[in-house]
């Protein structure tokens, strides 16, 4: 018998750190973790998810609505926003950073978010797997790492075949919004997205308009002062043969 795999085939878009989270933060796991963050079944890595692993949205939050994804929150301050603007949405999201599902759990339980749930996991693995097909109403990623040295830029989250993903995933005619401050990364989000047979421009001319569902967090502001362009790009799923 081949011994099992300890390894993904594929290259992950993050770096795992292992930061020391503050006080707060590790209370925020202890005491919130069971209302906000899902416990997935793992595969190969901490943060991977069994491919036999599935999610049932109306039983995690109570009810059937529009589920919306948020792929690398971070620190959470643009899903906590829109959780909170739109309590009639569900929201999910997925994150591999502890330090900032904490901060995310604080901030959402401080406002008194409750529609809203995380998840530490490879992203690619949630949408090929994990959630239902068609469960999402829309996929965000905003401000993905760039990986803009040119020996990294494979690591980058955004390459072909990456739409497979968030086309299962997103329901027929749902969105995914994408953003991000570097344009040689805008360049090849839109060359990717526009190959993809799955999905066809919900915008017009060179990018799309800011997305005014996304709250202006410090680090969108850090990249308007370093001089940087912020490009918006929106795609929708087509209907399913």
């Amino acid at each position: 018998m081949p011994e099992p795999r300890t390894f993904r085939d594929e290259p992950v878009s993050f770096v795992r750190r292992s930061g020391r989270m503050s006080e707060a933060q590790e209370r925020a796991f202890s005491d919130l973790a069971p209302q906000y963050l899902l416990d997935v079944p793992r595969d190969v890595a901490w943060t991977s998810v069994h491919p036999e692993a599935r999610m049932d949205p109306a039983a995690e939050y109570g009810r059937d609505a529009p589920l919306i994804v948020e792929i690398g929150s971070g620190q959470g301050h643009a899903i906590v926003s829109a959780a909170s603007a739109r309590p009639e949405d569900d929201f999910l999201a997925v994150e591999v950073f502890r330090a900032g599902l904490a901060r995310t759990m604080l901030d959402a339980d401080k406002v008194g978010v409750r529609n809203l749930r995380l998840i530490e996991a490879n992203a690619p693995e949630v949408l090929a797997t994990y959630l239902p097909e068609g469960a999402a109403s829309e996929v965000w990623i905003f401000f993905s790492d760039p990986w803009h040295k040119k020996r990294h830029t494979k690591r980058r989250l955004i390459r072909p075949g990456f739409a497979d993903g968030p086309a299962r995933a997103l329901a027929d005619g749902g969105m995914l919004r994408l953003a991000t401050d570097w344009e040689d990364y805008a360049l090849q989000m839109r060359e990717v997205m526009d190959a993809e047979p799955q999905f066809e421009r919900a915008f017009e001319g060179e990018w799309a308009e800011r997305f005014e569902g996304r709250v202006m967090t410090a680090f969108e502001r850090k990249g308007i002062a370093k001089g940087r362009e912020i490009r918006d790009l929106v795609y929708r799923r087509k209907l399913r043969a």
